[in-house]
């Protein structure tokens, strides 16, 4: 029993940040992140085998944190269908720049759907090729690149306006 429980404090100790981080891009909201990561950690090691490495025990909890992020965001689409969902008050707008762009990067990331989102943050955040992005989502390549063209076809356009506050920026 100390076994595992040595994994897991050394897991959360040298790559607890970089899975809130994972969680993070996912979610687009820091307390579902935290949640995510614990619920992924208890699932994980509620059934720890004996002979995990460190590298090992990441992969799967990345991989039980990418499942159960799909599965909630199905739940909620369905909830979403049978109740009608109350009015958000808007967010005033930051009067910085780069919070702002920040935040227009994070609603972009959030218009796509989960899929789009899933095979970006695989492909671009975790540097994963198409192939590996396809087999851990279940999917084919072909589907998988189509995915990513629509969502960063959709990025494109919500971030135009950003790219070229760059350029401007860029120039004396």
């Amino acid at each position: 029993m100390a076994e595992w429980a040595d994994q897991l404090a050394e897991l959360v100790a040298s790559r607890g940040a970089e899975l809130q981080r994972y969680g993070f891009l996912l979610t687009g909201d820091r307390a579902e992140a935290a949640d995510l990561v614990q619920e992924a950690l208890v699932r994980v090691f509620t059934r720890p085998r004996r002979a995990w490495r460190l590298g090992e025990i990441e992969g799967y909890v990345r991989r039980t944190m990418l499942n159960r992020y799909l599965d909630l965001y199905r739940r909620r689409a369905r909830y979403r269908e049978l109740v009608p969902r109350l009015a958000e008050s808007p967010v005033g707008p930051d009067d910085s720049d780069r919070l702002a762009d920040r935040h227009q990067l994070l609603d972009a990331l959030g218009a796509l759907s989960p899929t789009q989102r899933a095979c970006v943050v695989l492909r671009y955040y975790e540097d994963l090729p198409v192939a590996a992005v396809a087999e851990r989502l279940g999917r084919r390549e072909g589907t998988v690149k189509r995915h990513l063209s629509d969502a960063l076809a959709r990025l494109g356009v919500a971030l135009a306006d950003v790219r070229a506050g760059i350029e401007e920026g860029a120039t004396p």
